[in-house]
């Protein structure tokens, strides 16, 4: 087939083959990417100290219960820790009995904190609504390991800051949320820094700088170890850190957030990198509500580091699934890897890189970094840089780029080339003044009629589909992601074939860059605004984005140069028609066919002046039903001689001119092989930057509705990324021929049917439900509550359970989790003190659960309270008013917290590290003494919390939920504890 002879000619099987190879030849890497974790090396021992097989036994031996801080196994498990780390100094002949050795070990249990969260602020009016208060006794483990160049001594025990340059704190917490057995989270953080503390104490492996290991307890439950850390001396040591954590249940490490771009750099040295600036933006903006020891870390001690953490998949997230059984030895290896390699140029850096003036007091002296881009290409390198150097390409893109195509423009204009927008050229004849058809206005409106259409339909169905069946996400993303695929990409050829079918226009290429040139500057422009006053890298795709349009955009007009002059293709399409006019013979060759351009347009040229005048002059809203189209898509002809159209002897034949089917004339002289530079410029920067982007977002969104977040949001997101991802084939899928869009077609119809029909959940992806229990000890009454999306899922549930038989569960919109509802029923007594009374029911010890005692002073708005529980070491007391301010006895006083909240304090949080501890709260409030109805008193609830579920029948309630609720379900905690048990006070 001589039209095929050219494989990278601008026809339908080049086009068809090359791009579709291309597409497959970066998705399929940037899925396994993804969703494939690198192996772990087989010889278990990859750098000096670290023994992956033992790092896996510590993992099974840490996750073997449930070890919430509130738990009898935390404290095994901090025993534990307490006796490996021994043990790993003893295996490398390191001594730690003493301050001056090279490695210090600190069982942290006389650190304490006071401080508060602020509630929300008010709907109406300045001001916040009362939050709540917070007394954390620590229980952290610090290992110390001394650089070669840090200060000698025990500087610690003394009132003084450290000398030097400072270190490098790596931080993972040890505690478990009650519901899950943390391998992931934090487990696996947990045993990498075991391994870290072997590596820097084996034989010559000691670090320049020194490191801070820390284990800390209590980050389930707001971050309290993290917290409790910063009145430790140690605190003030490190200027760096790497924390440690993880959101879901395996998959890859991930870089959620940077400080700056110093810190990535150190990063960027991992072999397996995967990051993107996008999710750090996230946290930025507040888009991700829940927080890491991160933001402790960097907000309150100044220290500039980095969060490796797990992402998905987060149905498995704070379940029993959180287990080793749902993680690999490969996850394991991709944070240690990523983790050791960090460290080790950190502790390494002896410039003043992070030392400098501190700002805020309080804070260690880091000095400032610069705000950071990134992204890795395949997690096999990292692109680092900063976002000045993003701005300024930004702003130098929407300068000289636009000016560029002025001036290729202009220069085309001067050379008589500029066929774009031109709908014919006049010239000078003997009798009078004519114009020759350039058709070159034709298909200029088509593109972005063609994308606006095919871009509604892919939201079209995002909306379909979130009112349809809109938690199928949840359990097939993919097949979600792969109907609107299907739906944009044949809708978009649909049109597009059909347009140039009707109308084909050599230009289709080269308006279709113009249009994307013209909305990438437009989004370069808010991109760019972002990068300047909202300090957001996320943009950094639009900017190369628009890059790659600017450059193909411009070879397109650089084609034009190929052409002939318009007004010597004018002279010789008028002097072909003289000859045609002259000729007796009715088969004389037109213009058009010696030119070797379309029958069609070109007979109709020869045929009529004006006829030619009226096609120039046609726009996309001409009617498309003309009786002179062709019955075939168009393809490449060669002009041929039909039995009537016999060649003039006196004419001159010319060299063959090839046009693509119907295309204008003059478009033999474009090149056809340009079309792939444009397509290798455009496409393959725009499919690995959006293409990781896009599975990042998905990773860390599909499953986030079981939180309450918005379904239409997960939806219209994928909906954008998919049009961003195939934007690029727009200019040329006109040249597609029928059989992948066939196929996607029947893809879309499946995808679509299924996404229709499909229950949403399913074991591997399990819908979570919060779990809590809450008796009121004062009368009896106990209410087991379900917490998760409302309807017919959690319904099911409920009426699974064989306590429920008889009941009609009270349900209402969650007033902890938004967008979520809550649903409460009379439940089976829980045992979580022991009955002092063998074979009494559980009811009849409820009163000795907790007791208090509250005493007011005389003639003030002030009270003290003291309170303890059985078998817990939580507790709170929740007030009916705001308290203005609170201590606790044996709390110690740090003025970079804040006890009490702006708007007050509804509730204080109490935390001991000793079981059955008594506590006593001196409390103060404000009371308006015109208020008769509430007068000047103080009322409330003394409630404790018990949160252990390690022994079966503990929590009969939960028990019966595991064990009858379908098997798409999965359990969580709702709350700080599983059972609440409260009592009322009044003053």
């Amino acid at each position: 087939m001589k039209i095929f002879s050219n494989p990278i000619a601008f026809t339908p099987l080049p086009v068809t083959i090359i791009t579709s190879i291309i597409y497959a030849a970066l998705i399929i890497p940037l899925l396994v990417v993804h969703l494939v974790v690198p192996e772990a090396p087989r010889n278990g021992t990859p750098f000096a100290g670290v023994d992956l097989t033992e790092a896996w036994r510590d993992l099974q031996s840490l996750s073997t219960n449930f070890h919430p801080f509130n738990s009898r196994e935390n404290d095994k498990v901090r025993n534990w820790l307490l006796t490996r780390i021994e043990n790993i100094l003893k295996e490398n002949g390191i001594s730690s009995s003493s301050a001056t050795s090279p490695v210090v070990v600190f069982s942290d249990i006389t650190s304490n904190l006071t401080f508060s969260i602020e509630g929300r602020s008010k709907d109406a009016g300045p001001g916040r609504d009362p939050g709540y208060s917070v007394y954390f006794e620590g229980t952290n483990i610090i290992v110390y390991i001394r650089g070669s160049e840090d200060e000698p001594g025990d500087w610690w025990t003394a009132d003084k800051k450290p000398q030097g340059k400072g270190g490098v704190l790596v931080n993972a917490h040890y505690d478990s949320v009650s519901t899950g057995y943390g391998a992931t989270d934090d487990g696996v953080g947990v045993v990498t820094i075991l391994q870290l503390v072997k590596h820097f104490t084996s034989n010559g492996q000691q670090p320049k700088k020194g490191i801070v290991a820390l284990f800390n307890n209590g980050e389930e439950d707001y971050l309290h170890g993290a917290r409790a850390f910063t009145r430790h001396p140690m605190s003030q040591f490190a200027h760096t850190f790497v924390n440690l954590d993880g959101a879901g249940a395996g998959g890859r490490a991930t870089l959620l957030r940077a400080t700056d771009t110093e810190v990535v750099q150190f990063y960027q040295r991992t072999m397996y990198p995967f990051a993107t600036i996008l999710t750090g933006d996230t946290f930025k903006r507040g888009f991700i509500r829940s927080q890491t020891d991160y933001v402790v870390f960097n907000e309150i001690l100044g220290l500039r580091g980095l969060d490796l953490d797990f992402m998905e998949p987060r149905a498995r997230y704070h379940t029993e699934q959180d287990d080793t059984k749902h993680t690999s030895i490969d996850s394991m290896w991709h944070m240690l890897s990523a983790t050791l390699s960090t460290v080790q140029g950190l502790a390494s850096e002896t410039s003043s890189t992070f030392d400098g003036k501190s700002t805020e007091s309080g804070k260690v002296p880091t000095g400032e970094g610069s705000d950071a881009v990134y992204f890795d290409i395949f997690s096999l390198a990292l692109a680092v840089f900063r976002l000045q150097t993003l701005f300024a390409l930004s702003v130098t893109l929407l300068t000289v780029a636009p000016l560029i195509l002025i001036v290729i423009g202009a220069i085309l204009f001067r050379v008589d080339k500029l066929y774009l927008f031109s709908a014919s050229k006049r010239q000078n004849q003997s009798e009078g003044n004519g114009s020759v058809s350039l058709q070159g206005w034709r298909g200029v409106f088509r593109d972005p009629i063609i994308f606006v259409v095919a871009s509604a339909g892919v939201v079209g169905l995002a909306f379909l589909i979130t009112k349809a069946n809109p938690y199928v996400v949840y359990s097939s993303p993919y097949a979600v992601w792969s109907m609107m695929i299907s739906a944009w990409f044949f809708i978009t050829w649909f049109l597009s074939r059909a347009t140039d079918f009707v109308r084909p226009t050599a230009f289709h290429r080269a308006y279709a860059l113009l249009w994307m040139f013209a909305g990438g500057w437009l989004a370069l422009v808010v991109a760019t605004v972002f990068e300047r006053r909202q300090k957001i890298g996320g943009v950094y795709f639009i900017v190369f984005y628009f890059a790659a349009i600017f450059l193909a955009t411009a070879i397109a007009l650089l084609e034009l140069f190929g052409l002939p002059r318009k007004s010597e293709y004018a002279a010789e399409i008028e002097g072909s028609e003289d000859r045609t006019a002259a000729s007796p013979r009715s088969g004389s060759i037109s213009s058009g066919r010696v030119l070797g351009s379309s029958t069609e347009d070109q007979s109709r040229e020869a045929t009529s002046h004006s006829h030619d005048e009226e096609d120039a002059d046609a726009t996309e809203s001409t009617s498309l039903l003309r009786n002179d189209r062709p019955t075939t898509f168009a393809h490449y002809t060669t002009p041929h001689s039909g039995a009537h159209d016999r060649e003039p002897e006196t004419v001159e034949a010319k060299p063959e001119r090839k046009v693509f089917g119907e295309e204008q004339a003059w478009s033999w002289a474009l090149p056809t092989w340009t079309w792939l530079l444009q397509f290798l410029l455009l496409a393959p920067i725009v499919i690995i930057l959006v293409g990781q982007i896009s599975l990042l977002a998905l990773s860390g969104s599909y499953q986030t509705l079981a939180d309450g977040n918005s379904v239409l949001t997960v939806y219209v997101g994928l909906a954008v990324f998919t049009i961003l991802i195939f934007a690029p084939l727009g200019p040329f899928i006109h040249r597609y021929t029928y059989h992948i869009p066939t196929f996607l077609l029947l893809v879309f119809i499946g995808t679509l049917i299924y996404n229709l029909v499909a229950f949403p959940f399913s074991t591997n992806n399990r819908l979570k439900l919060s779990f809590i229990q809450t008796v009121d000890l004062d009368t009896g009454s106990n209410k087991v509550s379900l917490t998760g999306i409302g309807g017919p899922y959690l319904d099911a549930a409920i009426h699974s359970l064989p306590s429920v038989t008889g009941q009609q569960p009270q349900c209402s919109e969650s007033s902890l989790k938004a967008g979520l509802t809550e649903c409460t029923w009379h439940g089976l007594p829980p045992r979580v003190v022991k009955n002092t009374l063998p074979g009494a029911p559980p009811s009849s010890g409820y009163a000795n659960w907790l007791s208090f005692n509250v005493m007011r002073s005389p003639n003030r708005t002030e009270a003290r309270i003291r309170l303890w529980g059985r078998d817990t070491r939580a507790c709170k007391i929740q007030f009916n008013r705001p308290i203005s301010d609170f201590h606790v006895d044996g709390a110690a006083e740090d003025k970079r917290f804040s006890k009490v909240p702006e708007g007050g304090s509804k509730e204080i949080r109490l935390w001991s590290r000793t079981w059955e501890n008594p506590w006593s709260v001196t409390v103060r409030w404000r009371a308006d003494r015109d208020d008769k109805r509430r007068g000047t008193g103080l009322d409330g609830r003394i409630v404790c919390l018990w949160s252990d579920e390690n022994e079966k029948g503990v929590i009969p309630a939960l028990d019966e939920i595991r064990h009858f609720a379908p098997d798409w379900v999965a359990v969580t905690k709702l709350g700080d504890g599983l059972v609440e048990g409260s009592k009322t006070f009044l003053v």
